[in-house]
């Protein structure tokens, strides 16, 4: 859940400006499992997208639109450990819709680097497993987005993230009081508009927008970044209040981004929310649909709920985790 700062980690801004995140991994998840074959085999199989494909052993497998994050990920690991085929079945599944903004996919391409990590004993610590998932699907397969989901899925827990030139990043875990965060849980509503959207579209917009220069795009980015170091201090300091106020700064700047981002839909289940007691939300990644987070303080998240019911999504229950990746061989 990227709660402020989203778009400042995207290059060419992060890279030419420093960008700045928070965000926080929520009990929704990704799953990978690796059972070794010994058939010179290959098979993938995806449940929650009901998708099943089976190969020949190969030192590569072709990019072509079928389970193109597995293939990538088994090419990385092949061209750069173990220098020779494999045979194994891959069985993934996710929590999260596909297109909802909840950083899916980078989650799903940790988990399955981990899983290939744990199975031949990878030498990769955190920032590695963080760097090298960012590689494979920004660099390897091309997919556009920023640099934080990996760093999330791989760290967990409540992060500040600086990103720099040259592909620089540091995370620091923050030290929130338990009573802080559980209010915060209480008070933020994850609102699924049961709508999805192409994420890379909107991002080779906001792309397009920083490499030309483009003054309000610039000066948005700029505000998002200030946005999270906000962001930082409100929820470190426990000043609980000012959190819907910090959203909805960054959701008036992040509209100005790139167009798609917000849509006649988003903006009425936006301005609903805030007429039945939100102080403020955002759209959940980069925009466009998927999910909506809003903080509804005074106990008016019932009746934010209820007044969202007419838009056809629905809130969905979570936990705030501390944990990143997880593996284990059984």
């Amino acid at each position: 859940m990227g709660l402020a700062g989203g778009g400042s980690d995207v290059s060419p801004y992060s890279d030419l400006y420093g960008g700045a995140i928070l965000n926080a991994t929520i009990s929704m998840y990704a799953y990978a499992t690796i059972q070794p074959r010994d058939d010179n085999k290959i098979i993938l199989n995806s449940i929650d997208k009901k998708q099943r494909f089976e190969f020949d052993s190969a030192e590569y497998l072709e990019i072509n639109n079928q389970f193109d994050l597995a293939k990538g990920i088994y090419n990385r690991v092949v061209s750069g450990f173990t220098k020779k085929p494999l045979s194994f079945e891959l069985t993934t599944f996710v929590d999260a819709p596909p297109g909802s903004g909840l950083g899916t996919s980078s989650t799903l391409v940790v988990a399955i680097l981990g899983a290939f990590a744990e199975w031949l004993g990878l030498p990769l610590g955190e920032y590695d497993m963080a760097h090298l998932a960012y590689q494979i699907e920004r660099v390897d397969l091309n997919m556009a987005g920023g640099k934080q989901d990996q760093y999330a899925a791989t760290f967990g827990g409540v992060n500040f993230m600086e990103f720099y030139k040259d592909d620089k990043v540091i995370v620091n875990p923050l030290r929130i009081k338990s009573v802080y965060l559980n209010e915060l849980a209480y008070n933020l509503i994850l609102y699924n508009t049961e709508t999805s959207r192409l994420s890379s579209k909107i991002i080779e917009a906001q792309t397009s927008n920083v490499i030309n220069k483009n003054e309000v795009t610039m000066e948005a980015t700029h505000k998002l970044k200030q946005q999270a170091i906000m962001m930082k201090e409100a929820v470190l300091k426990g000043e609980l209040d000012k959190i819907g106020e910090i959203l909805d700064f960054g959701w008036q700047n992040k509209k100005l981004m790139a167009k798609g981002i917000t849509n006649q839909m988003i903006d009425d289940i936006y301005n609903t929310a805030i007429e039945n007691g939100a102080s403020g939300g955002k759209i959940s990644g980069a925009g466009g649909g998927g999910f909506m987070v809003f903080y509804c303080p005074n106990n008016t998240r019932i009746k934010v709920i209820e007044a969202l019911k007419k838009f056809g999504g629905e809130p969905k229950r979570y936990e705030f985790t501390t944990q990143g990746l997880t593996t284990w061989m059984i």
